[in-house]
């Protein structure tokens, strides 16, 4: 009898354009049925192969082209005709039915449509110079809204203004038609961003590469008092990528590792098996301020690699396994940080990171290629930065493509692994070191696995023969921590892999020199780490977020040159004596305030008083950023006030306190500080005694697009993080940037804003970093009381004062039963008696105002572009690229 395969003639099915990760044998369809052979598409050319497939274009063919190539709206009546165009024909609307939603839709095409020009020359350009790039991998960007980020950019704003004001529409309601990119959550993110506009206006060869996430990390809500998360649909209609079809990786997770030789007897590792999944890309332009470069942050989207559909499965009726393949292969890139208090949750991390981490060094090795240049020369084309440990397995992935897929030695591999990375640390806190069990490692990473392991042994190896008398080093420096289960500890294999480590601010590289990596250092010597201080884009956090001080600012600095170059604001300097100057400044503040209260009214149904001291706190909610401490700080306020007779109240400063800010899904304790500010707020807003007096406001959902409403209304900032747990904030330098003044502790870069500023222009209260360690054991081996004014404020918390003692028990032991680890107790009465010198100094408002404008005018170092540049020469050894304006 004939066989099945005889007897069924053979059907190629069409071959997909995904790269080959691994040959995969065996049945995996009907008989007769091929699997598609996988073949790569290039999406570009080398620097060589333009050359020679320019000239092989017929003359005549190119100057139609180029006679016919889109040049993008010139002028007003430009932009309104491709408004129209968008609005009748990708749209398909017309006048009668073109609402704000379609015209904001159209507004972005038009834009986007100039944008990716420039985006095209920027990339053949770079691609021409053949020069070296700088490769940023972040697990967050944090970018906000682009419509208007792209007008100021390109200098089209006046222009889209007056167009649209024409067309019938505010711009004001257009911009706020879109929703924010919901790519990241904190300062990580946001920090991301501000150096994809730093590269791009400073003319630097670079790709950012993060992941799709199809709903962000999650909306925000508060219901009752609680915070809910729900999905955010950001991406319902979002004209700022491009996907990119043919840009697809196949991404290898579990399988086995079999040994062996090759041809030449040389022992290999073959990574078989398991499961695979594609990564598609999205391309996301990033527009320069005032020059043509347009760089490219690609994404990565997940998808099943055998196709989002099982016929098979679903005309057998099985309806719900027809898809599941790429259902849960799409969850690898729907949500940012999944929770990982279950085991399902950590893999998820742990996939997630690779999926991307693969994915972008596929792309980066596929460019290089092109080159035709031998591998020892990939250093000298390529920086990689790693923005925290998130990436670390990208050190790891590159040692496996060049030693088990292009043939590498192992030394010759691991000499361009760590003259390829730098690694930016981002934590101090130990807790926050990511760490990885090996079983789960094993379980999804095999191969990875044996290459960490390799990885240690020969670092171990080396340890030993220099520090043979210091056998606990090994311990302490091993990739691997010998625990229960052990663990691989990622940001000592950061380390291990870079050949630049830096921190974020001078007090942060100095404590991880000194606590976290003080072995490394030993190790490696000092010249192995850094300080680069953050810094922000004053495109978006001045000019964008707060035009009428820009203009301001512009009218007395000779123009808008300070948005390039920040040291020029202290040119301002000489105005702190102008009357006229300091009133106008002054009614700009309010006029933000006013702003504010609106939007406070309009979805809080709260009615505070612009006229009020705006005091705020909006960050990501965390223990260590002591959200705790302001609102106990708040309680304390409430009860002196309730405390007072009528007259005396009227002598009190009013005050709103304004906070936001999303827990993480699964920490509990951020979630119970939220609660409590709600519930206080609850209580607070409508006491009849109080009135304007306090005010407590929570602002649900914090983003970007809000942050740009409500940090130029603050006057009082807080950045209370307990000394040596925050490596640096950057929200504190856009507060200052924006003329509003600074209560903290010293940590972070409000040491260093402290030294540009003055002392006299910052409230500086609590303990030194230096003292912490102290105090906790103290506070653990000795006498720990609470402060007595902490204690009144925990006796009306437990009188059920703001609600239900029970649900805030958590907060009071952490104080007073489980030694007060961030030190509340301790900095509570300095952090009241500095509130007072606010308050005392607020009621002087000419002196209150000049020291807001000599504090913008000093702050000319925290620009996003001289980080870029420190980064630049002291880490990736790189130039920027000569750029013609057009």
């Amino acid at each position: 009898m004939a066989s099945t395969e005889q007897r069924l003639p053979t059907r190629e099915r069409r071959p997909s354009s995904s790269a080959p990760i691994v040959d995969i044998v065996g049945s995996v369809s009907p008989a007769g049925i091929s699997r598609p052979k996988h073949k790569r598409t290039y999406t570009g050319f080398g620097p060589s192969e333009i050359k020679s497939v320019e000239a092989a274009i017929p003359e005549p063919q190119r100057a139609l082209w180029t006679k016919l190539q889109y040049e993008g709206f010139k002028s007003k009546e430009e932009f309104e005709k491709e408004v129209v165009r968008h609005v009748e024909t990708t749209l398909a609307r017309s006048m009668f039915n073109c609402d704000e939603s379609a015209a904001y839709s159209a507004t972005s095409l038009a834009l986007r449509d100039r944008l990716i020009r420039e985006w095209g020359k920027t990339q053949q350009r770079q691609t021409f110079s053949d020069g070296k790039r700088v490769y940023y991998l972040s697990l967050e960007f944090l970018m906000g809204r682009a419509l208007d980020n792209a007008m100021l950019n390109v200098g089209a704003k006046s222009t889209a203004r007056e167009g649209l004001e024409e067309l019938g529409f505010r711009i004001e309601d257009i911009i706020g038609q879109e929703h924010d990119a919901a790519l990241g959550n904190g300062g990580l993110g946001r920090l991301a961003a501000c150096f994809l506009d730093s590269l791009a206006s400073l003319n630097f060869s670079a790709w950012g590469y993060g992941l799709r996430y199809r709903y962000g990390i999650f909306k925000q809500e508060i219901i009752d008092g609680y915070q809910v998360e729900v999905p955010d649909y950001w991406l319902d209609f979002n004209p700022w990528e491009f996907p990119r079809h043919d840009v697809t990786v196949d991404i290898q997770f579990y399988g086995n590792v079999r040994k062996g030789q090759d041809e030449n007897g040389k022992a290999v590792a073959y990574w078989e098996g398991g499961e695979t999944v594609t990564a598609v890309a999205y391309d996301v332009p990033i527009p320069g301020y005032d020059t043509p470069s347009t760089n490219n942050l690609r994404l990565w989207s997940s998808k099943a690699a055998s196709g989002e559909f099982d016929f098979q499965k679903f005309n057998s009726g099985d309806y719900e396994s027809s898809v599941a393949d790429q259902q849960r292969a799409e969850t690898i890139s729907a949500v940012l940080y999944p929770n990982d208090n279950l085991d399902r949750g950590k893999e998820l991390r742990l996939k997630q990171q690779y999926f991307w981490v693969a994915a972008s060094l596929y792309d980066i090795l596929r460019r290089f290629k092109k080159t035709k240049r031998a591998w020892s020369e990939f250093p000298d084309q390529v920086a990689i930065q790693l923005n925290d440990t998130h990436p670390t397995l990208a050190i790891v992935e590159l040692q496996r493509l060049l030693v088990d897929v292009e043939g590498l030695e192992w030394d010759e591999a691991w000499r361009i692994v760590t003259s390829t990375f730098g690694y930016t640390n981002h934590t101090v806190l130990p807790e926050a070191l990511e760490k990885w069990p090996v079983g789960l490692m094993q379980h999804l990473l095999p191969r990875h696995l044996q290459i960490i392991y390799d990885i240690n042994l020969f670092f171990l190896q080396s340890i030993e023969k220099r520090f043979p008398e210091d056998r606990d080093m090994l311990r302490r420096v091993s990739i691997i921590e010998e625990s229960q289960p052990k663990m691989v500890r990622m940001a000592f294999l950061a380390v291990v892999g870079s050949h630049k480590v830096n921190g974020v601010a001078e007090l942060h590289s100095d404590l991880i020199q000194t606590t976290i990596f003080k072995d490394f250092v030993t190790i490696f010597g000092a010249d192995k780490f850094t300080n680069v201080t953050n810094g922000i884009t004053p495109r978006r956090w001045l000019h964008q977020a707060n035009p009428r001080l820009s203009d301001l600012i512009a009218s007395k600095t000779g123009g808008h040159d300070f948005l390039k170059d920040l040291t020029l604001l202290n040119k301002l300097e000489e105005f702190v004596d102008d009357k006229e100057f300091r009133k106008e400044w002054a009614e700009i503040k309010y006029a933000n305030k006013v702003r504010l209260a609106k939007y406070i009214k309009d979805t809080t149904g709260v009615a505070v008083n612009p006229s009020s001291l705006f005091d705020v706190q909006v960050k990501r909610i965390h223990e260590y950023k002591r959200q705790q401490l302001n609102i106990f700080g708040v309680i304390y306020r409430y009860l002196k006030l309730k405390a007072m007779s009528p007259e005396d109240r009227k002598k009190q400063l009013p005050r709103v306190s304004i906070f936001g800010g999303k827990a993480a899904p699964g920490y509990w304790m951020a979630k119970q500080i939220i609660h409590l500010i709600n519930s206080v707020g609850a209580v607070v807003n409508k006491d009849p005694d109080i009135g304007d007096l306090l005010k407590v406001i929570f602002l649900e959902d914090y983003n970007v697009s809000k942050a740009e409403m409500i940090i130029p209304s603050s006057d009082l900032s807080e950045h209370i993080s307990t000394a040596g747990t925050e490596a640096s904030g950057t929200s504190n330098m856009k507060f200052v940037l924006n003329g509003g003044l600074i209560i903290g502790t010293c940590d972070g870069a409000n040491i260093e804003i402290t030294r540009e500023i003055g002392q006299e222009n910052i409230f500086l209260f609590g303990n030194l970093s230096e003292d912490v360690e102290d105090l906790r054991h103290a506070h653990t081996y000795g006498s720990h009381a609470v402060d007595s004014g902490l204690n009144e404020v925990f006796e009306a918390i437990r009188s059920n004062t703001f609600g239900d003692a029970n649900d805030f028990n958590a907060l009071i032991s952490a104080v007073r039963d489980h030694g007060d680890y961030y030190l509340v107790s301790d900095d509570f009465q300095s952090y009241i008696d500095t509130q007072k010198m606010v308050d005392d100094e607020y009621r002087n408002q000419d002196e209150w105002v000049s020291k807001c404008i000599r504090s913008v005018a000093r702050m000319g170092f925290f620009s996003s572009d001289r980080c870029i540049n420190e980064y630049a020469e002291g880490i990736w050894n790189i130039e920027p690229l000569a750029v013609e304006k057009s």
